[in-house]
């Protein structure tokens, strides 16, 4: 008889499989993965596509936390090496990203525009909008009027549909703390002398690292082989089924109830629960009765979906970015990935070229509606106005759509400390990941957060703001 204590892992993403391998490496506890769809990875997964590979928004290996460096080499020591390449595309024209203080910086931004960014910057400088209460605020405070309004409020609008004065400067805290004009200036200094050789980048603002890790079939590829020594290791792995309900008893969760494909159900007793499934859904869940205002409010947690259209082109293109900003407000197109510079093996013929072209949409919406065939031709024809295929070049393609790929800081947003409290009561409850946590967390957080978790776990510790720590830090701050 197996008298192992049980986790239930609620998602297959890069959190709940972080967690499950601690368990099985520090614990005698037996880690149980459900997962409601077919992947492994969540949105950390790779699509193959006739050997040609989509790597859903980009995932840089890397890290501040030498216990994620030292986790992912433990896994897959043969990683690539990857030097960072991205720009941005405004007004027909490309700009290096981050951006640098130069002279064709300045010829491109043109005389009047130069000007404008420098006086608006040590305008705010000196005279800051305050009380700083939304992310036009935020962004003004740290760049200036001008430049906020060159190269951050068109981009923001595609990616969060909605104008950053209705946003919280919370979004802006997070991701964009560490980023500065100063910052910049000092990056641009730095690079004018010749570095040691050296792949820390520990003390470099995140946005501004030149190198990352990536594994040669992408991020996919990483978390299948977790998954697979999860598997060896006597852990369990239950694809295509959801979970349908919640189990509790004296705030404690004991058990879970889950239905796969075919509609079968169980029950999974649970000692621990560590969820990364959207808080709205868990709440959702919830078999006993709570309060109305904790399901209201979970209801109303806004989400912003994704989807990325892969084109397949017939040529090289003379292209050597991992991706590109598109700030041209006539297209609705956001990024593009070329995934031949992330990694040879992701292209099927290293003739071609294998673009994956991002748009920001909201689930439900005419842009998340449109049949493939229809977003295809959309996606060529800005690729076509933008300059930089010729519609023939291109010869196959496909959609994908990832639905809550970024939690969103407005609506219910703000009372979620109410959420955070209520949930936080449940001793058995620990909250991982980036819908998990409703926070726009990177790989390496949620990683890190589902180890602090299994710590807690090992540790028989119930301070759950322990996790609310990670990506906390000013230095694991990014601003795209």
């Amino acid at each position: 008889m197996n008298n192992k204590k049980k986790a239930v892992i609620i998602g297959a993403g890069p959190a709940g499989l972080t967690a499950a391998y601690e368990l099985l490496k520090h614990t005698n506890i037996q880690p149980i993965i459900i997962e409601k769809s077919e992947h492994i990875g969540g949105i950390s997964r790779t699509i193959n596509y006739k050997n040609n590979r989509i790597d859903l928004g980009g995932h840089r290996f890397f890290s501040k936390s030498d216990r994620v460096t030292q986790w992912w080499h433990e896994i897959m020591p043969d990683m690539l090496t990857r030097n960072r390449t991205s720009r941005i595309m405004f007004n027909r024209t490309f700009f290096d990203y981050p951006l640098s203080l130069s002279a064709r910086l300045l010829y491109k931004l043109g005389f009047l525009r130069s000007c404008a960014i420098a006086v608006t910057y040590f305008w705010r400088v000196l005279f800051p909008l305050k009380p700083e209460k939304n992310l036009e605020q935020f962004y003004i405070n740290r760049f200036g009027d001008a430049l906020y309004k060159t190269f951050f409020r068109d981009y923001t609008m595609k990616v969060w549909g909605r104008p950053c004065h209705m946003m919280s400067a919370e979004w802006g805290a997070q991701r964009a703390k560490g980023l500065s004009v100063i910052g910049v200036l000092i990056d641009s200094f730095k690079r004018l002398f010749p570095k040691k050789k050296n792949n820390s980048q520990k003390q470099t603002e995140t946005s501004l690292i030149t190198q990352f890790l990536y594994p040669p079939y992408g991020p996919g590829q990483l978390w299948e082989s977790v998954a697979e020594k999860i598997r060896e290791r006597g852990g369990s792995i239950y694809l295509q089924t959801e979970v349908t309900g919640i189990q509790t008893h004296d705030k404690t969760i004991t058990s879970v109830c889950v239905t796969d494909q075919q509609g079968n159900t169980q029950t999974i007793q649970a000692d621990y629960v560590l969820s990364s499934m959207p808080i709205k859904d868990l709440i959702a869940a919830y078999d006993e009765k709570i309060p109305t205002v904790i399901r209201e409010l979970a209801a109303q947690l806004p989400y912003r979906d994704f989807l990325t259209v892969g084109l397949l082109i017939n040529k090289k293109l003379e292209l050597h970015d991992n991706w590109i900003y598109i700030q041209e407000p006539d297209v609705q197109l956001g990024r593009i990935q070329i995934f031949n510079n992330w990694s040879p093996a992701m292209v099927a013929n290293p003739a071609h070229t294998w673009l994956g072209l991002e748009y920001f949409c909201t689930e439900g919406d005419s842009l998340w509606s449109m049949e493939d065939r229809a977003l295809q031709n959309l996606a060529t024809q800005e690729l076509t106005n933008i300059g930089l295929v010729n519609p023939e070049d291109i010869i196959d393609g496909i959609v994908i759509r990832v639905e809550k790929a970024y939690p969103a800081y407005w609506g219910s947003y703000e009372q979620f400390d109410v959420l955070k409290n209520f949930l936080s009561s449940y001793e058995n409850l620990f909250l991982i990941g980036r819908n998990g946590m409703h926070r726009y967390n990177n790989q390496d957080h949620s990683m890190l957060a589902a180890m602090t978790a299994v710590d807690l776990i090992k540790q028989q510790d119930t301070n759950k703001e322990l996790l609310w720590r990670v990506n906390t830090e000013k230095e694991y701050h990014e601003s795209r």
